[in-house]
């Protein structure tokens, strides 16, 4: 196995491991047992456990970040075209079905207090905004369109479309929140 492929192999289980129990919740041994190598070998590539979760949490943001880009790749974007919206909430929802990449996401952003995290998460976040930005939309449809994953992300973590029968309020919140593409986050979850 190359080097990078080792890195590619700790990284993967590092996701697991921050995704079930987040950035305090997560020592470099777990990540080492997760990944069936030594804990000395976890710091060695990537030092500290916070380096190790920076480099899971900005894994899951470029490539959300690259979903959006993609997206305005591959032609014109009419930002009050609800089609090209929904082209654009098809990409964020195929990656978010990664219920893992979901997870260490919604870890960075409440992890934000501890610095380097929060920084990297801010980051993040204007660098998302920031291609979607370049689809011509004012700065109400970003921020709409990124309020509404936002929602998703935290109604997807609680598990809500797999509990619509559960409390009344949410099922309603749930249906309106997804939409059409209720019974797409139910098997994806």
């Amino acid at each position: 196995m190359s080097a990078t492929q080792r890195r590619d192999l700790v990284l993967t289980a590092a996701t697991r491991a921050f995704a079930r129990d987040g950035f305090a919740g997560t020592s470099t041994d777990a990540v080492a047992r997760e990944a069936g190598v030594s804990q000395p070998y976890v710091v060695r590539i990537f030092g500290t456990k916070l380096d190790l979760f920076l480099a899971v949490f900005g894994r899951a943001t470029d490539r959300i970040r690259e979903a959006f880009a993609d997206v305005l790749d591959q032609g014109p974007f009419d930002p009050d075209d609800e089609a090209d919206w929904a082209r654009m909430g098809s990409a964020y929802a195929e990656l978010v079905a990664d219920r893992d990449l979901l997870l260490v996401m919604m870890h960075g952003f409440t992890a934000g207090a501890t610095e380097p995290v929060g920084a990297a998460a801010r980051r993040a976040m204007a660098d998302i905004y920031s291609v979607l930005r370049r689809t011509g939309c004012t700065a109400d449809q970003a921020r709409d369109f990124i309020a509404h994953g936002m929602l998703l992300n935290v109604m997807l973590a609680m598990q809500a479309p797999q509990h619509v029968d559960e409390v009344g309020a949410l099922a309603e919140l749930t249906e309106c929140a997804f939409g059409e593409s209720l019974a797409m986050a139910v098997r994806g979850s």
